[in-house]
């Protein structure tokens, strides 16, 4: 089996995605320069794949840009932080419309397990603040989901 230039991009989206989920848990930021990094890595993704700049690329940038407004209202009543809603948008840009469903699904589903834990963990602790949820662990997840399944270079029907 060997390893296509395509599913090094993924491994290298991987590898940025934990780096995300890891400073989110650490600092509760994800920085822009990471951020920056995966949107920017999509272009080259796009390349090598040989994306077709009509329609594909065009949607899922007009996607992208679509996701980041809807998740900067939530930002805007402060229910998301503003690294979280660019790394959805950057995560984006690197899937076919199925993918970044399925994707945005399993952050979902990851971000409801994650705030139920610290709302536990929470109630175990009376005097502790209002647990911050570090969302970019769950868009992390939904993101590794995706490539795990294959679904970063396959079209999902």
């Amino acid at each position: 089996m060997s390893i296509q230039l395509p599913d090094l991009f993924g491994i290298l989206l991987a590898v940025l995605l934990l780096m995300a989920a890891w400073t989110d848990i650490k600092t509760r930021t994800i920085s822009n320069e990471l951020n920056a990094a995966i949107a920017l890595l999509a272009v080259a993704f796009w390349w090598v794949a040989g994306e077709a700049l009509w329609p594909d690329v065009a949607l899922r940038i007009g996607v992208a840009l679509l996701l980041f407004a809807a998740f900067a209202a939530l930002f805007m009543l402060k229910m998301m932080g503003g690294g979280d809603v660019k790394m959805i948008a950057a995560l984006a840009l690197w899937l076919p419309f199925p993918a970044l469903m399925a994707m945005l699904t399993v952050m979902a589903l990851a971000g409801g397990v994650i705030t139920l834990f610290l709302l536990v963990r929470q109630r175990w602790r009376p005097n502790a603040a209002r647990p911050e949820v570090p969302y970019g662990v769950a868009i992390a997840i939904g993101g590794l989901w995706v490539i795990a399944n294959g679904l970063l270079t396959t079209s999902v029907a």
